[in-house]
């Protein structure tokens, strides 16, 4: 083959890879869209997930009828709480060895994990809203939650005697926790003792828990993914969710 045939085939080689690719990256874009409108209509959210199929070339994964993976990125989502929802600030997860049906009307990962943030305003609906009796006619609530380092949550209590608050609120460190679909707030340690006003009150810790400790129970999350673990982020919490067999449209 001469030289001058040799060039010609390179560039046609060339050209029918940049036309594969450029077609490759268009279908891919098409089946990111047409996905993400389906989740959206499926899971009744009020904005378009974000979705980015990964693996290339996609065309290959698509005649084999299994994608790699699949990220997919979902903010404001209600999920269940006892009756009540609770709203998922955001949730970013990726699924594994995504089978789909032949008309696209189904598609089911073999595995999926990620993150759901859940804010400190969100959680905090969980603990009482009630303020608890203390001895000596005072009363104790939560009312503030933050980061309080390492993975630990700063709970925040008000306590008052007569009407008068304590000058500064009382602060706790609490461990987080995963227990099948609930997440558990529980106060590492409890004063003995507050001092209101120059009376000291006594604080059992049975009642004293019945202030700090709450639960908040999460439920109804995209695909049937579950809560795995949890610890504490500046923002809020982030729970680790995974899953097997999720079916991301059906």
């Amino acid at each position: 083959m001469s030289k001058r045939a040799i060039r010609i085939l390179l560039i046609v080689v060339v050209v029918l890879g940049g036309l594969f690719v450029a077609a490759d990256r268009f279908a891919v874009s098409f089946a990111e869209s047409e996905a993400a409108e389906k989740i959206k209509a499926q899971e009744g959210l009020s904005s378009t997930p974000d979705v980015s199929i990964k693996g290339f070339p996609f065309l290959t994964q698509v005649l084999g009828g299994k994608l790699d993976d699949v990220e997919i990125g979902i903010k404001d989502y209600d999920a269940k709480s006892d009756g009540d929802t609770i709203r998922i600030a955001s949730l970013n997860a990726t699924a594994h060895g995504l089978d789909f049906s032949s008309d696209y009307s189904s598609a089911t990962a073999d595995s999926a994990a990620g993150v759901a943030r859940i804010s400190y305003d969100e959680l905090l609906k969980a603990a009482k809203a009630e303020p608890v009796k203390l001895p000596l006619g005072a009363t104790g609530e939560v009312v503030g939650l933050s980061d309080g380092g390492d993975g630990k949550v700063k709970v925040e209590v008000e306590v008052s005697k007569g009407g008068t608050k304590l000058p500064k609120p009382v602060h706790v460190l609490s461990s987080l926790s995963v227990e099948g679909d609930t997440i558990k707030v529980h106060a590492d340690t409890i004063p003995d003792s507050l001092e209101v006003l120059g009376v000291k009150i006594p604080l059992p810790e049975g009642i004293a828990r019945d202030i700090t400790d709450f639960e908040e129970k999460v439920t109804d999350l995209p695909g049937g993914i579950k809560l795995d673990t949890v610890q504490a982020a500046p923002d809020g919490v982030d729970v680790a969710v995974k899953g097997e067999n999720v079916d991301l449209v059906s």
